[in-house]
């Protein structure tokens, strides 16, 4: 165990099972993704951020390497090993420290990896890296309370509802969304959601 005094953004961390690795990313991995705009823009539908062509998605990846540098954001791109390509990007952000608390999201995947099993890889090693090895107490989950997709998935997890941010956030395309909150203590992490995940995970459910 690390423990989150220890957590430090400028280290490589790996994480990997049998079916994912997540490595820290690098400024150039939009490479990876440059047709998804023109192909699936439906990707980032409720994204925050708008990824509209390529050099969207350059901005996009030298923010996270931005926000990793100044220690509040650390971003992963996701590789498929069962396809051996890269398919995703997923990301802690809000990191605090002295609070032992941060938020999990920016997650999106390539559409063929939808309901391959791969998010629940990458929540497991995520969940374990946060809440076992830098022994945080919490990891927040956000999104737009109109993503139906994703909040059935993070409840399908464990998280629990905590409420909705109304009028929260501003809209890419214009308007504001509602937040929800979304949340996953150490304490359930250890009583029960580490085990019903690692069920699912046996099951190749998700």
């Amino acid at each position: 165990m690390l423990g989150f005094e220890s957590f430090d953004p400028h280290k490589e961390y790996i994480l990997e099972d049998e079916r994912v690795l997540l490595r820290p990313v690098k400024e150039e991995d939009w490479m990876y993704f440059k047709e998804l705009p023109s192909h699936s823009p439906e990707i980032w539908q409720y994204s925050l951020v708008a990824i509209q062509n390529q050099d969207d998605l350059k901005k996009y990846f030298a923010s996270a390497i931005e926000a990793r540098n100044t220690g509040t954001a650390y971003a992963f791109i996701v590789f498929d090993k069962l396809t051996q390509s890269f398919v995703g990007c997923t990301r802690f952000y809000d990191i605090q420290i002295q609070y032992q608390s941060t938020q999990l999201g920016y997650t999106w995947y390539a559409k063929p990896t939808w309901g391959s099993g791969i998010n629940l890889h990458c929540k497991y090693l995520l969940l374990q890296f946060a809440l076992e090895q830098l022994g945080f107490e919490r990891v927040e989950f956000r999104a737009d309370n109109d993503n139906k997709r994703s909040i059935a998935a993070m409840q399908k997890i464990g998280c629990t509802i905590e409420g909705v941010l109304r009028n929260h956030l501003p809209k890419p395309n214009g308007g504001r969304r509602d937040s929800i909150v979304l949340s996953i203590l150490k304490k359930e992490w250890q009583e029960k959601i580490k085990e019903n995940l690692l069920n699912q995970l046996k099951q190749g459910s998700l």
